[in-house]
């Protein structure tokens, strides 16, 4: 039976060879890639007939002290391994009442507004865009209205905008590394949150509707993208390199603060301090033109 856990397991003691673990390799011509199920057992400290019916799904009760076994056997990432935890112990289905629209505090939306400089985004765990300070609205998605986080049915999403429009694929000169950040941040979403009904059909769109998606989907990658580096290239400053972080307000609403920001001095600065003055002068094209 396959189960998002033995999905998971499989994907990535296939990423492991047995050399990479210290085994000697046996038996010949290996049908398939990486470790088997009786050599991740082993290393594991468990019985090949227990791990082999866990990978199954049938088995649901693994301990703390054996999902930590098979993180350390598989070498697994903090993230990873959280992951691991809340697909073997997944949340129980239940009757959940019909969302609202979820809104932006009028304080964290008065803080964005007050960012000179700094482009700012409000996000969701399923990263629609819940409000954006101009800045932030012309950095990512400045073809887009700005007012359409307002409206619920209409909200951008970032992942969405990454996979299935044009403009956005072409704002990162770098799109696979952006990918492959954004899957993995979402599935971590997603197995942390597996009876959030909107969070799985956007997933299920995307399988549908991006071949690129699905298959980086299906590397069963984990990780929670909360700082890095982004390149763009925007279609009227040219050339950035931009700091990110993400932010969690203790409020417990779950959003995100997406803030960028450049080193003193860099191309990068220079970059936002054009974007900024086309807002200021009201105008489509800055002041001055980036060199392309």
């Amino acid at each position: 039976m396959d189960t998002d856990l033995g999905e998971f397991l499989r994907a990535h003691r296939a990423r492991l060879r047995p050399e990479d673990v210290g085994l000697a390799r046996f038996g010949g011509r290996r049908r398939v890639p990486g470790l088997r199920r009786e050599e991740l057992a082993q290393l594991a400290g468990v019985s090949a007939a227990y791990y082999t019916r866990l990978e199954q799904g049938q088995s649901g009760n693994a301990s703390e002290a054996v999902l930590d076994a098979l993180a350390r056997a598989l070498r697994l990432t903090p993230d990873e391994h959280a992951h691991l935890r809340n697909l073997a112990r997944p949340q129980r289905a239940r009757r959940r009442p019909a969302e609202r629209p979820q809104q932006v505090r009028p304080a964290t939306r008065q803080l964005i507004e007050a960012m000179d400089g700094v482009p700012a985004v409000v996000l969701d765990r399923r990263r629609d865009v819940l409000a954006w300070n101009a800045l932030g609205h012309a950095l990512v998605a400045g073809h887009l209205d700005r007012g359409a986080p307002e409206r619920p049915d209409d909200r951008p999403n970032l992942q969405r905008m990454l996979f299935l429009d044009p403009h956005t694929r072409e704002l990162y000169p770098d799109w696979a590394t952006e990918a492959r950040r954004a899957v993995a941040s979402l599935r971590l979403a997603a197995g942390g949150h597996a009876d959030d009904r909107r969070l799985a059909e956007l997933t299920g769109e995307l399988l549908l509707k991006s071949e690129e998606f699905a298959a980086l989907w299906a590397k069963q990658s984990v990780a929670n993208c909360t700082s890095g580096r982004k390149s763009f290239h925007h279609p009227v400053v040219g050339p950035l390199e931009l700091d990110f972080e993400t932010l969690q307000p203790a409020d417990g609403s779950g959003h995100w603060l997406l803030l960028y920001s450049a080193a003193p001095g860099s191309t990068g600065e220079i970059g936002l301090r054009l974007l900024q003055g086309t807002l200021s002068c009201g105008r489509d094209e800055p002041a001055v033109t980036a060199d392309r």
